[in-house]
């Protein structure tokens, strides 16, 4: 690896326009050229200003104090065209970088805007797209495509430029396993075979250590070295109270228990051999599965447009009462569709739909359609009214989802992974008797992810019902009673989550 800095950080300080406490604090950091460095840290930790504050374009408003330095050279003395062309960044939804519509339009764009001559840019395009497997896919309009093409696409399109800094936010937390898979080795083989330096900011480091280099973490505005990249690789558990974990499985003792929340065995609690996992009664059965269905589709088809294809094609699937039911499956497999119609937002072309009289609530994947209010305090006050809750049950609930102290701020201002707790704490305000979640964990670090666990634990010990799409599978794993694979717009299997696990060969934890 290179001596020299391909990103540089001395002395940086940043605070947001009517902020008193900065959110970075006094920060020097370096990136040696050819690295692959992880970037981690908590849920709204400052990640993604640290890392916006390297590219110019997208540096956010506010009080900033230091000098960051790309390759040697000061951000703020680069001509528009040299920081195009230094420094890369990938948002961590590629529907808010994908700007044209078709791919091989957005491929081209940066280099139009750069004025690349016609017969280098289609050499650029060409070479790019074979890089990375995409001229079968090359005339397709973007909006058609899956979460992990999206995902690739965004890529393919800031390296076309030929950075030699990537800047990654979050950029596999929308992903199936087996697409974050293609996509990090892609990462990989620009990283080694390009010579680009890579800066992924994360929650999910696990599945990047083996290819890193370097990590370092941001803890209270400060940044540290993490020298112990064996320990960011290990699993953690999502229920790491002893006692709660023994009332949960239903055991006296709770077992033998160190502070990670693993048993003595290195397991996570509740999977220890013999033992049952939270929410499975005797037998092995899901406790949920002993109860009537909640919502139940047959024979459901449905499709976007007339002259389009079918997203559910005679799909047969249902959730029972007081149980955790997991959908899982590729990008673009229909589990977002599945959800809407459960919550009567779609209607169903052809097949029925069976959800008793219930309060139901939904959790889209984009938090942010929730939101209508200038405060996060107004935001859980919003249905009050309706719903029939009070102040004081609007700032139990900002407490139990970790943002105590934050009423005050705009929603607009919080990081991604609090904006995920502020609309889940805002729908279970109403108190729903089936919750419909997608991707109610995206972006969040370990800490909110055990927050999401409790919470939804709870709604099943109450008796109410969740239906989550996801691609956490360890949330899935700990925490579900049944779960079902959706593919080819069908339901291709159903099972307890125990069973659908054991011997599982992609999708696994």
């Amino acid at each position: 690896m290179s001596d020299v800095c391909a990103l540089e950080m001395r002395g940086l300080s940043f605070t947001y326009p009517g902020l008193s406490r900065p959110v970075l604090r006094d920060v020097s950091w370096r990136v040696p050229e050819g690295a692959f460095a992880l970037l981690v840290g908590g849920t709204g930790s400052g990640k993604s200003t640290l890392l916006s504050l390297a590219k110019r374009e997208i540096a956010p408003a506010g009080d900033r104090t230091g000098e960051v330095l790309v390759f040697g050279r000061s951000t703020d003395a680069l001509s528009d065209e040299d920081a195009a062309r230094s420094v890369g960044y990938v948002f961590q939804s590629p529907d808010n970088q994908i700007v044209c519509e078709t791919v091989w339009h957005e491929m081209a764009f940066g280099l139009e805007n750069l004025g690349t001559p016609q017969d280098e840019m289609r050499r650029l395009v060409a070479e790019t797209s074979y890089f990375f497997g995409m001229d079968e896919w090359f005339h397709r309009e973007t909006d058609t495509l899956s979460g992990g093409r999206k995902q690739l696409l965004a890529l393919a399109s800031t390296l076309v430029m030929q950075p030699r800094l990537l800047l990654l936010d979050e950029p596999t937390a929308q992903l199936d396993p087996i697409a974050e898979k293609n996509f990090l080795h892609a990462l990989f083989r620009v990283n080694r075979e390009l010579g680009c330096t890579v800066v992924v900011a994360t929650h999910a480091p696990r599945a990047m250590v083996d290819y890193a280099t370097c990590a370092f973490e941001l803890v209270d505005g400060r940044l540290r070295d993490v020298g112990d990249l064996d320990a960011m690789g290990r699993r953690e558990a999502l229920f790491v109270d002893a006692r709660a974990s023994a009332e949960r499985d239903g055991e006296a003792d709770g077992g033998a228990r160190d502070d990670s929340g693993l048993d003595a065995g290195g397991r996570c609690p509740g999977h220890a051999e013999g033992r049952p996992r939270p929410g499975v009664r005797d037998g092995g059965v899901p406790g949920g599965m002993r109860g009537e269905p909640a919502v139940e589709l047959e024979r459901a088809w449905f499709r976007y447009e007339r002259d389009s294809g079918w997203v559910l094609r005679n799909l047969d699937i249902e959730a029972r009462r007081g149980g955790i039911h997991a959908l899982v499956g590729g990008n673009g497999c229909g589990k977002s569709t599945l959800l809407s119609i459960m919550a009567g937002v779609l209607k169903l072309q052809r097949g029925g739909l069976r959800a008793p009289r219930q309060r139901r609530a939904m959790l889209p994947q984009d938090p942010r359609a929730l939101f209508v209010a200038e405060t996060v305090s107004d935001e859980l006050m919003e249905w009050s009214r309706v719903a029939g809750y009070g102040r004081s049950d609007a700032d139990g609930m900002l407490a139990r989802i970790g943002l105590g102290g934050l009423g005050d701020r705009h929603p607009y201002d919080l990081s991604g992974g609090q904006q995920q707790l502020l609309a889940l704490g805002k729908v279970l305000l109403v108190r729903p008797e089936l919750l419909l979640l997608d991707e109610p964990t995206k972006g969040l670090d370990l800490a909110s992810r055990r927050i999401v666990a409790r919470l939804l634990d709870d709604m099943r010990k109450e008796g109410a019902s969740v239906v989550m799409a996801t691609h956490d599978l360890d949330v899935v794993e700990q925490l579900a009673d049944t779960v079902s694979m959706i593919f080819d717009g069908e339901v291709a299997s159903t099972a307890p989550a125990k069973e659908f696990f054991r011997g599982n060969v992609y999708y696994r934890p």
